[in-house]
């Protein structure tokens, strides 16, 4: 259960992709290097697991200067007894346009062990992937970059009920989600009470998730953009993600005053 809500809550984080054509990029990213966002997912009234996201330099030689994005989730408590999960997720992104050079994955799931590694040519566009090179159109990222590029969208014009297409590439695959905008809420959080924008992503039914299952995301409605928690109903109960802490933001926080 924990390998399917990280992946979901991260991957729509790129809930603006499909609109980066309409709305101007801002000219320079909202995060820097340094950034550590940690988060709590709950399972009713336990913590199923942590996971932390944060922004180094990058350790590569790449084609020009990059952000190394790094994305790291582990069950918690009594269900790191009974089926323990350490995911690892890294993206090299240009510090520029934060598309993609290079992606990996690290993900030991009970006694389930699975590795990849993807490099993005954005010029000629295709993947290369452990199980092949596969050929794509338009923008693509990787559900972690999809997140930080997502946070660098100009969303002043957007309308509740509008909707936006996503394409990340997971598991040898390119994938694409829908997500609705569904306007703004304050939000309370370990860190504080925040004004937010809240989004609606698609979910497909399966083992985790109900047919009529609903997955929301608030995300601060500041310069920094970050999500402070998603909530999403599955087969017995709900999963609920909340920010605990955030340090090395580019801006400051700005919680809502009582």
């Amino acid at each position: 259960m924990k390998k399917y809500f990280l992946c979901s809550a991260l991957m729509l984080f790129g809930y603006l992709i499909g609109y980066a054509q309409e709305v101007s990029k801002i000219s320079e990213p909202v995060f820097k290097i340094g950034e550590k966002l940690s988060y709590k997912m709950q399972y009713g009234f336990f913590t199923a697991a942590e996971a932390d996201i944060r922004v180094e330099a990058s350790d590569k030689k790449l084609p020009g200067p990059a952000f190394h994005l790094i994305a790291e989730g582990k069950t918690a408590g009594t269900f790191d007894v009974f089926y323990k999960v350490r995911n690892k997720y890294e993206s090299y992104v240009d510090e520029n346009t934060l598309e993609p050079y290079f992606y990996t994955e690290d993900r030991h799931e009970g006694k389930w062990k699975h590795t990849d590694n993807v490099n993005f040519d954005q010029k000629d566009k295709k993947v290369t992937a452990n199980k092949g090179e596969f050929s794509y159109k338009g923008k693509t990222f990787d559900f972690v970059s999809a997140y930080y590029f997502a946070r660098t969208i100009d969303v002043t014009k957007l309308k509740v009920g509008q909707t936006f297409q996503l394409q990340y590439f997971l598991d040898d695959g390119f994938h694409d989600m829908s997500i609705t905008y569904s306007g703004t809420e304050t939000i309370k959080c370990d860190m504080g009470t925040f004004n937010c924008l809240k989004f609606n992503p698609t979910i497909i039914p399966g083992r985790i998730f109900r047919k009529d299952s609903k997955l929301y995301l608030w995300v601060t409605n500041d310069g920094n953009r970050i999500p402070v928690k998603a909530h999403v109903e599955v087969i017995l109960g709900s999963i609920t993600m909340e920010l605990k802490s955030a340090s090395g933001l580019k801006y400051p926080l700005n919680p809502v005053k009582k």
